[in-house]
């Protein structure tokens, strides 16, 4: 997944230091991991946490850019596409 979203910042008790600070960044597998959350809630967990549990191991184990592009089970997201030229490479 080449795009990134924005990762929320909590304000340190002492204020934000002066200069230039890289940026935390999500993980690429940030959404699988909440997919799996979401379906402890989904009712029974032993029925409903394997499915989004699988395509996150998958996601985990991938290289960068070669992530599962099934879609998320209980998230309102768009699952993840592949560039053109990393579906030739397949």
């Amino acid at each position: 997944m080449t795009e990134t979203r924005p990762v929320p910042r909590r304000e340190s008790p002492w204020g934000v230091s002066e200069g230039e600070h890289r940026q935390p960044k999500a993980h690429r597998c940030n959404d699988r991991a909440e997919d799996v959350i979401q379906a402890c809630f989904e009712g029974n967990p032993f029925k409903t946490v394997p499915g989004p549990f699988k395509l996150f191991w998958q996601c985990m184990r991938s290289k960068p850019g070669e992530e599962p592009t099934q879609p998320y089970t209980y998230l309102d997201l768009e699952p993840p596409k592949r560039s053109e030229t990393e579906v030739k490479l397949e």
